[in-house]
């Protein structure tokens, strides 16, 4: 995952399928414009991001590689993006961690996460 100016920012959000999994990168907007690039195959966590980043209608999210979250702050994206990378992490099942969530932002990003379906 990266912010806004650093290096890997710069890369322009290309896909292509590697063993039948989406490899590239996806960069997400937070509403004060903040920009997260992140694995695609992170993104994928949320059935959301998924849907609009594969489906055949012609989302302007899958075409340009990036989607912006204009009633998301940055520092709720932020969290769900650590969120795509654990799941990933603990997807298998075989070993556990709990996903810290600090209390004051517990309601905005469960509603976050609704939105996402992740």
């Amino acid at each position: 995952m990266v912010g806004k100016g650093e290096a890997a920012a710069q890369h322009k959000a290309e896909d292509h399928e590697e063993d039948g999994e989406m490899v590239g990168v996806v960069k997400l907007i937070s509403a004060e414009g903040f920009e997260f690039v992140i694995d695609k195959k992170a993104a994928m966590v949320s059935n959301t991001l998924r849907n609009m980043l594969t489906s055949p209608g012609g989302f302007a999210e899958s075409r340009d590689g990036e989607v912006r979250f204009p009633e998301i702050s940055t520092a709720i994206l932020e969290k769900i993006c650590q969120y795509f990378y654990w799941s990933l992490h603990y997807a298998s099942g075989k070993e556990t961690a709990e996903f810290p969530i600090e209390p004051e932002i517990t309601l905005e990003l469960m509603m976050a996460a609704n939105y996402l379906d992740t």
